[in-house]
């Protein structure tokens, strides 16, 4: 006899490529390895279990045991595994041809580590577009689970929300499983009892048919508080027990069960879509404020029910606009898939599989999602998030290059629309480095990867509204005392540190190097730090551009006549490469049209991301070599001719030499954002501006010469160290 109601129980487990150790090790002690322990004691229970493939590759190293066990489960036919895209990218940031290929890898390799056979998946982040299922089913996949809300949106009424569907995309069919959105609040806030009685009702109404839940393993013991709920309470073993005791109407089965036992509800064409609250975090800042506003302003209206099915927020991908450092990553990992994918059929590709299939993996690594978008938890703002996509893309890069044949010492130079701005960019290139310059903004640099270390020096990010920090503002000063991870009763804000409020601060312009800003003479630090004393339109200017490029050096020539209080001056800023010293930019400024025996004050800003505060191994130093402070100074310093960088941990040293003596700026940006341990702030890169106060001769010119050097020989010995260690 078929059961009144089917529950498929479905969970996601998901850790960042690039995440910290100790929270790949946390989240396992806490959430992965206590989950199936007392799933363990619940044979008759069939579950269906996602892992990304970036946690999958940290349990093979360091968990074994675990892979172990799911293997063990899968072959007692009380597991089903899903697959999806490797590295868990959002379907939307990548191309067709990386979506197939990477859901094509990752089934490979499930089958290959567990023995299974994978036939439905896990769509990250729940972001969907209706071109997906085409792609989803070349890659050979079955079915996958949505939320319910993208069949909401899709027409379907409440009574429909159940079983499954199927969605097609140029004649390719797939079958698509409603998330229900009620047991994904419910489990595991409310009790058991409530789930089993919601449960009920749905059975009442539509015996036969199929529910679903599906949503995050995190969940389950390694989000703030849910540990002693889920387990030392023994929420989920009460909860298990409770679906044991209902067994004689409620069949839990997997998402293959639940296909091969039930035919569709019938067909539905989803609209693009994502979970409700991803929906809202894509809006901007003021949009979603008052999106929020609105929906206060309904929801105790009697009618409000009624309304919600057509109350729809944002798009995901606006979060490349919303956030244009997030742009910068799907830029450069498109740049990157686009070049490997030209190489496809290239005799390079023949003659070295390996290193072509190494490109692929570190390409599919760097499409990684959660720094490419920022909601409830930290994501975009996490500098080790971000310098991961970056790792990996520019080792793709590296290994594109090799298989372009380029080998030795090289230069190169070219100019296209690179951030896809219908604005052409400028790409310098060698066998050390590789520089972007953004001509029409600026001419900014505006990422800065170094080959040896797979280190984007500009992987920075500005400080811009949120929504949050409103209640930020409003709680400061409410509670007598702010520890660590304290909650403010007040206001229910959870603060990770103090006087976070004092730290909100916005930025006027990007946060990148060779930012030309002209001040008034008497612009103080202070003053800089607040975006003020300006005098000319240099710092989001357009510049017009010349290339030029030997076999021995490149050069990108950007001039601009532009304002300076009264007067017209022209600028001409050139950034080259030399082949004999690759690893550094030879920049130099020239003015002129400038006012004989006027004063001028010329400041050109510099980011440095990547490397870290807070530590006493990253820090400043002079032209003598002696450190000057950490990362994090906020200092004048005076008139030399040198300030460098230096990350100990990286390996790095980073130096700014001048042919004219400069007075010296550093300060930090500091960000404040949530995540889900609460506020905080976080470094996001070390600002050093060298400027010079100077009086023009009768000439009407004046110009300097900088010296971007970058040194990874710390880096380079301590890898030759590990590796004699290794050996012996």
């Amino acid at each position: 006899m078929a059961p009144r109601l089917r529950l498929i129980f479905a969970v996601h487990n998901h850790q960042p490529v690039g995440n910290f150790d100790g929270v790949f090790a946390q989240a396992y002690d806490d959430a992965y390895e206590p989950f199936l322990d007392v799933a363990d004691e619940f044979p008759e229970l069939p579950l269906t279990l996602h892992l990304s493939g970036s946690l999958l590759e940290w349990l093979e190293s360091h968990r074994p045991e675990y892979i172990d066990r799911v293997r063990r489960l899968i072959a007692d036919g009380r597991l089903e595994l899903l697959g999806g895209p490797f590295f868990e990218p959002i379907l939307a940031a990548i191309p067709g041809r990386d979506r197939v290929g990477q859901i094509r890898t990752y089934t490979q390799h499930l089958a290959q580590l567990f023995g299974t056979t994978v036939r439905g998946m896990w769509v990250p982040e729940r972001v969907w577009e209706p071109g997906f299922a085409s792609d989803i089913v070349d890659a050979g996949i079955e079915y996958t689970i949505l939320d319910d809300s993208h069949f909401r949106w899709a027409g379907l009424g409440e009574e429909r929300l159940h079983g499954y569907y199927v969605t097609e995309n140029e004649g390719r069919l797939l079958k698509i499983i409603p998330d229900d959105e009620t047991l994904r609040y419910t489990i595991p806030w409310s009790s058991p009892e409530e789930t089993i009685g919601y449960l009920k009702g749905i059975a009442d109404r539509a015996p036969g048919t199929v529910v679903s839940f599906g949503d995050d393993g995190e969940k389950f013991g390694s989000w703030p508080g849910t540990k002693e709920h889920v387990y030392g309470r023994s929420w989920l073993k009460n909860m298990f027990q409770a679906l044991r005791d209902n067994a004689d109407w409620l069949e839990v089965v997997t998402m293959g069960q639940a296909v091969d036992n039930v035919p569709p509800q019938g067909k539905v064409y989803l609209p693009n879509a994502s979970y409700r609250e991803m929906t809202e975090w894509a809006l901007p800042t003021d949009q979603q404020m008052d999106y929020h506003d609105t929906i206060e302003g309904l929801q105790n209206r009697p009618e409000w029910n009624n309304i919600k099915p057509f109350f729809r927020a944002g798009f995901w991908r606006n979060f490349l606009v919303k956030y244009p450092e997030s742009n910068e990553m799907y830029c450069r990992s498109r740049e990157v898939s686009d070049r490997l994918d030209r190489l496809m059929t290239s005799s390079a590709v023949r003659e070295r599989p390996d290193l072509y299939h190494a490109a692929k993996m570190e390409l599919y690594r760097g499409q990684c999602n959660c720094p490419y978008w920022h909601g409830a938890f930290g994501g975009l703002y996490l500098p080790h998030l971000r310098n991961a996509i970056y790792k990996h893309l520019i080792a793709a890069d590296t290994a594109v290059e090799q298989l372009s044949g380029r080998v030795g010492k090289w230069v190169d130079v070219a100019a296209e629309d690179f951030n896809l701005d219908l604005r052409k960019e400028v790409r310098i290139a060698s066998d050390k480095l590789v520089a972007y310059l953004t001509p029409a903004r600026g001419g900014h640099l505006y990422e800065l990867d170094i080959r040896s270390t797979k280190v984007n020096l500009l992987s920075t990010l500005n400080r811009r509204p949120e929504p949050y920090h409103q209640k930020i503002l409003d709680a400061a000063g409410l509670s007598d005392e702010v520890d660590d991870i304290d909650f403010n009763k007040h206001e229910g804000v959870r603060f990770k540190q103090a006087n976070l409020d004092q730290l909100i601060s916005y930025d006027r312009w990007p946060r990148k190097s060779l930012v030309d800003h002209f001040l008034r003479p008497d612009v103080d630090l202070e003053e800089f730090r607040t975006g003020n004393g300006g005098v000319g339109d240099f710092v989001l200017g357009v510049y017009e551009t010349r290339l030029r490029k030997t076999d021995q050096r490149v050069e990108t020539v950007m001039t601009r006549e532009g304002r300076v209080e009264d007067d017209w001056v022209h600028l001409t800023k050139t950034v080259s490469v030399d082949v004999s010293t690759g690893s550094q930019l030879d920049i130099s400024y020239e003015l002129s049209g400038l006012t004989p025996g006027k004063e001028y004050h010329l400041a050109v800003e510099f980011n440095f991301a990547a490397m870290a505060a807070g530590a006493d191994d990253r820090y400043y130093y002079d032209a003598n070599g002696q450190q000057l402070g950490r990362l994090e100074t906020i200092d004048s310093f005076p008139a030399s001719a040198r300030i460098g960088l230096v990350d100990e941990w990286l390996g790095l040293d980073v130096s700014l030499d001048l042919t004219k003596q400069a007075e010296f700026w550093t300060f930090p940006i500091q960000t404040v954002s949530q995540s889900e341990g609460g506020f905080e702030s976080v470094h996001q890169s070390a600002v050093v501006v060298p400027h010079w106060r100077f009086t023009v001769g009768d000439s009407g010119t004046w110009d300097v010469r900088i010296q971007l050097a970058t040194d990874t020989s710390m880096a380079s010995a301590r890898r030759l160290a590990e590796v004699a260690a290794a050996r012996s």
